[in-house]
């Protein structure tokens, strides 16, 4: 199976050997960020330093004209991904014989809801998630489309890799997370993750639904959860706790409207890309999930991008509804974490690989080659060298 590693520019930039360390693993890609939010991340092997803090979700390459005099724009990075980071990682790696893609990171984004609080995701109480724009809000969508597009099509790549192309919401893994001491469940997650900014609310009032009533709706449906109620699993609990009518009003509005998003995002990027440029997205095949892996619905998006990145590291489970649905060639890679001490099993590599293959998988993505130890990666290049 053909296989992909991630990797950020300062795991490559400055250290000589990296291009031909990562070719040594056996992967014929590399998916190299070109758009990140921002990460504390370890570089173990590195010649110059062992940890890169990049303060803010960033562009590490330089942009372009169309983002004169624009208020939403992408942010430079900083000392961390200097001038075109991306571009002299692409060419190390090319020269290493390594077939470059870019991973872009789209709604996801700190700073941006910092400095334009209005972009943000409001919750039925009235908080922001300053980390979480409102995809529904037409300046935040005019952004993200030619953010995708801009950041997408760098010189060298032979396609991309869209993550949170989609609905963020409540979980996070926000710097020193304090919001674990009440299980909300997955239907806890979904209300907590309702956006009721303005758009959303005219969203709402379009499926026949009364915002202000809605949000009471809501926060009477999680009363019990904090008090340590069950919030139910899957899409039967939401439906418990805020009704059948109101769910699946609020899921039509946030499935179109991820869907528009996603449609709009995969054009602008194949207008800008040269013939044979591949897109594809950090996917979840519940399409009411929010996070990295938008949540979508299968049959849709294979239909509109050139395949899907699934996270598999907890089972092969997210993969089936994906398979049978797209063209003859479309990719169903499957994701695995590749670093032991972040919940990964490189040692099971190929088993899992195996297994992932038998449920449709046609490539492998391996998360994260920068940050994997030296005896993960020996794991790694013994499990690609027997598939």
């Amino acid at each position: 199976m053909r296989a992909s590693a991630f990797l950020y520019p300062w795991d490559v930039n400055g250290d000589p050997g990296a291009g031909d360390r990562m070719a040594a693993l056996g992967v014929r890609d590399a998916t190299l960020a070109s758009a990140y939010h921002s990460t504390r991340a370890l570089t173990p092997r590195h010649p110059r330093h062992r940890i890169v803090t990049a303060r803010h979700a960033a562009v590490l390459y330089p942009t372009d004209a169309r983002w004169t005099g624009r208020a939403l724009r992408p942010y430079p990075a900083g000392d961390w991904a200097p001038g075109d980071a991306f571009g002299e990682a692409a060419e190390a790696l090319a020269a290493a014989g390594l077939e470059v893609h870019t991973w872009v990171v789209l709604a996801h984004n700190s700073r941006l809801g910092e400095e334009h609080p209005g972009t943000s995701v409001v919750n039925a109480y009235g908080d922001r998630y300053p980390w979480a724009p409102c995809i529904a809000q037409p300046g935040t969508r005019a952004y993200l489309v030619d953010l995708a597009a801009e950041a997408a099509v760098r010189p060298g790549a032979h396609g991309t890799e869209l993550e949170s192309l989609g609905w963020y919401g409540l979980a996070h893994l926000h710097a020193h997370d304090k919001t674990g001491g009440v299980g909300l469940g997955d239907a806890g997650q979904y209300l907590m993750s309702l956006c009721f900014c303005a758009s959303c609310r005219a969203g709402y009032g379009a499926q026949g639904l009364d915002a202000g009533e809605l949000a009471a709706a809501v926060r009477a449906a999680l009363e019990p959860v904090w008090r340590g109620a069950p919030s139910g699993g899957g899409w039967a609990g939401v439906e418990r706790l805020l009704g059948e009518t109101e769910a699946a009003a609020t899921r039509a509005w946030r499935d179109e409207t991820a869907r528009t998003l996603q449609e709009a995002a995969v054009a602008a990027v194949r207008a800008a890309a040269p013939d044979g440029f591949r897109v594809l997205l950090h996917a979840d095949p519940v399409s009411y999930h929010c996070g990295a892996n938008a949540g979508v619905d299968p049959a849709h998006i294979l239909s509109v991008a050139d395949g899907v990145v699934v996270p598999c590291t907890g089972g092969t489970g997210l993969l089936r509804p994906f398979a049978g649905q797209g063209r003859e060639r479309s990719v169903l890679a499957a994701n695995f974490t590749v670093v032991s001490a972040m919940g990964g099993s490189p040692g099971t590599l190929e088993r899992d690989a195996r297994e992932a293959a038998e449920s449709g998988a046609t490539e492998l993505r391996l998360y994260h080659a920068g940050l994997a130890s030296d005896e993960d990666l020996a794991a790694v290049r013994g499990a690609l060298a027997a598939l």
